[in-house]
C-alpha cells in the first residue's frame, strides 16, 4: 500500500514538473533602447568633450564646448554699434527741439502778422514769407521725426542680432538631454564640427523596448496599449515578472528572424510587436532577452 501511494506521488510530481517545463509565454525577443543621436548645433572648434562608451550620463548635464571668440567678438561689434546708433538718436532729439523752438517764434509771429494785416499795418508778401518759413520749420520736425524712426528700427535689428548671437553662444555647450548610456562616440577634442554634425549617440535607459513576434493566430489578441505581462531572466531557473504595454504592432508580416526560431519556425510568417516596459531601476539592458505574455 505504501508503495502505491509513493509511485501515485511519484507520477504526480513528474506530471508537474513536465507542465512546468513545457510551459512557454506567448512571444519572445530582445530589448531595446531608443538611441538618440546628439549633434553640435553650431560650426567651430570643439574645445572639450568629456565623454567616453560606456559612460551614464544625466539629462541637462554640460558634455563638452564649442569655440565661442568669434560669436563674442561680432557681439562686442553690434554693441558698439547700437552705442554709436543712439548716440545719432541723442543729436536728433536736440536738432528737434531747435526746431520746434523756431517753429513756436514763427507762429507767434505769424499770428502778430495776421493780426497787423487785418488792420492793413503789414503786407502780404511779410504774411507769405512768414507762412513759408512755418511750413518749412514742420517740415524739418517731421523729417529729424522720420530719421529718428528708421534709428530706432536699425536700434531693433542690432538687438535682435545680438540676441540670436546670445542663442548661438549658449548653443555652444553640449547638453546631454537624456539619462543613458553613451553608445557611441564620434567626435574628440580640438577637431572643427559644423552645425548638425554627430557628436555622441545615447540610448535613453528610463523606458526599454521588447521588440517581439507574434503568429497570425495570435495577432487578433494583441492591442494597442495592452498591458502585458514581461517576463526577464532572475537567475537560472526562475523569471522575474514586469508590467508592460503594447505600443507598437505591424502591419505587415515577415518571416520571423533566425537568432529567435527553431528551425520548423523559419518557414512561418509573423508579425513584429513592440512593447514598452519602465526601467526606473535600471535592471533591464539592451539586448537582454525577454518574453511577453498577452493574456
Amino acid at each position: 500500500m505504501e508503495l502505491k501511494i509513493n509511485t501515485i506521488i511519484l507520477l504526480m510530481v513528474m506530471v508537474f514538473a513536465s507542465c512546468s517545463k513545457d510551459e512557454k509565454s506567448d512571444a519572445y525577443g530582445q530589448f531595446e533602447a531608443g538611441k538618440i543621436t546628439i549633434s553640435s548645433e553650431v560650426t567651430g572648434k570643439l574645445l572639450w568633450l568629456h565623454i567616453d562608451e560606456g559612460d551614464n550620463l544625466e539629462s541637462n548635464s554640460q558634455v563638452g564646448l564649442v569655440d565661442t571668440a568669434q560669436l563674442f567678438l561680432k557681439k562686442g561689434e553690434l554693441k558698439s554699434a547700437v552705442k554709436a546708433i543712439q548716440t545719432r538718436i541723442t543729436s536728433l532729439n536736440a536738432q528737434a527741439e531747435v526746431y520746434k523752438a523756431q517753429l513756436v517764434t514763427a507762429k507767434k509771429e505769424l499770428n502778430r502778422l495776421k493780426a497787423l494785416k487785418a488792420e492793413s499795418a503789414a503786407t502780404d508778401q511779410q504774411l507769405d514769407a512768414k507762412m513759408g518759413q512755418v511750413n518749412t520749420l514742420e517740415k524739418q520736425v517731421a523729417s529729424v521725426q522720420a530719421q529718428k524712426e528708421s534709428v530706432y528700427a536699425e536700434v531693433e535689428t542690432n538687438k535682435i542680432r545680438i540676441a540670436q548671437i546670445d542663442d548661438q553662444i549658449k548653443r555652444t555647450k553640449v547638453i546631454n538631454p537624456v539619462n543613458g548610456v553613451v553608445l557611441n562616440v564620434f567626435s574628440e577634442a580640438n577637431e572643427l564640427v559644423m552645425q548638425g554634425q554627430p557628436l555622441y549617440e545615447i540610448a535613453d535607459l528610463n523606458e526599454m523596448t521588447l521588440k517581439v513576434y507574434v503568429s497570425g493566430a495570435q495577432l487578433p489578441s494583441v492591442k494597442l496599449d495592452q498591458p502585458v505581462e514581461v517576463l526577464i531572466d532572475s537567475d537560472e531557473n526562475s523569471n522575474e515578472s514586469m508590467k508592460g504595454k503594447v505600443s507598437w504592432i505591424s502591419s505587415e508580416a515577415e518571416f520571423t528572424p533566425r537568432m529567435i526560431q527553431t528551425k520548423e519556425e523559419r518557414v512561418t510568417q509573423v508579425y513584429a510587436v513592440e512593447v514598452k516596459v519602465i526601467n526606473s531601476d535600471g535592471r533591464i539592458k539592451i539586448g537582454m532577452p525577454g518574453e511577453v505574455n498577452f493574456k
